[in-house]
């Protein structure tokens, strides 16, 4: 006797598959989708459900002008605050659900799409960033707002100040100041910021236009587009002295006027070989680096058992910041 998973009728059955040119799992799949239907019938309708005419009725409340971008709940209860029953808030989402109209079905607004800013500075006063950050005052809810104007190739903060409020006026007022003082050329600057109320003003577009100075913005809620401003915040507020709270305006700015000073004379930033600012934003940074490499290599000559193969070898200068760099397009495929 041969039964259905015998070797003999499997060979069978791949011989015919071979014959008709259908793949075998084909064949297993039909046979065993037969054998689901058979074990398995097809659930008969239930008594309470909608008649097909009743179910179009349905579809078509929904569909109304003035439910079309309701959701079921929304439409279950005008009907019956309007003395109207057609069936239960879960039979119009099942009507809905065999119609694929199960979906987001209120009017809403659509988000325009913001391109990543892509900028690049290889020097100088190409590219500047500028921020406000809240500085805590002595009791709850007071605070001070610090405005700080950063060089985003050198990192070399060209200005700062403090003051009571955010105001698109002072931030007029610094941003021409640090202008005049690093002697900027019309249209040799770019000034990138996020989109808080004082760096979307119109007194501040207007100024930078005045002076020749190009503006961009960050997307957003994306943080990650003004990184610079951010990570020097962050500098200046995990530092072991900063308070938590300050006492007076005054406190605020003492405070800041020590900080600054060393953020953009003494500290060497990883970031510029640790280099300062102050030298890499005039020039000295070529000099200071070349001290170093005498440094180190007077160390080898003294003692070269003490180094691998070569002298050290100072940390490299940079010679770009990108904010958000492009990326590498994908090799191109070469059709023949």
């Amino acid at each position: 006797m041969t039964t259905l998973t015998s070797p003999a009728v499997a060979g069978q059955r791949r011989a015919l598959c071979t014959a008709l040119g259908v793949a075998p799992a084909t064949c297993y799949r039909a046979r065993d989708r037969a054998t689901r239907a058979m074990v398995h019938p097809r659930r008969p309708s239930p008594p309470r459900a909608l008649l097909p005419a009743a179910r179009q009725r349905v579809l078509d409340v929904l569909h109304e002008e003035r439910f079309v971008d309701l959701a079921p709940a929304q439409v279950y209860a005008t009907l019956l605050d309007d003395g109207i029953y057609h069936c239960s808030e879960r039979t119009m989402y099942r009507v809905l659900a065999s119609d694929t109209e199960v979906r987001e079905r209120r009017a809403q607004r659509r988000h325009p799409h913001y391109a990543a800013p892509e900028l690049l500075a290889t020097g100088p006063n190409q590219l500047w960033s500028w921020d406000i950050t809240k500085l805590k005052g002595p009791v709850n809810g007071s605070s001070y707002h610090l405005y700080v104007v950063l060089d985003v190739f050198s990192r070399y903060v060209v200005g700062w100040m403090i003051a009571p409020t955010e105001s698109a006026a002072l931030a007029e007022k610094l941003i021409a100041t640090c202008c005049a003082r690093q002697g900027i050329r019309r249209w040799q600057l770019t000034i990138h910021a996020d989109r808080g109320a004082a760096m979307t003003s119109q007194a501040v577009a207007l100024l930078l236009v005045a002076l020749g100075v190009t503006k961009t913005h960050s997307r957003p809620h994306v943080s990650n587009d003004n990184p610079y401003s951010e990570a020097q915040f962050k500098t200046l507020k995990y530092r072991p002295d900063f308070p938590a709270r300050f006492g007076s305006m005054e406190d605020a700015q003492a405070h800041c006027t020590a900080f600054f000073a060393w953020y953009n004379t003494v500290h060497r930033h990883s970031g510029l070989g640790l280099h300062t600012p102050h030298d890499v934003q005039y020039g000295l940074a070529v000099e200071r680096r070349d001290q170093r490499a005498a440094v180190l290599t007077a160390a080898y000559l003294a003692t070269p058992a003490r180094f691998v193969n070569h002298p050290p070898i100072p940390a490299r200068l940079p010679t770009a910041a990108w904010i958000n760099p492009p990326k590498p397009l994908a090799a191109a495929t070469v059709v023949q």
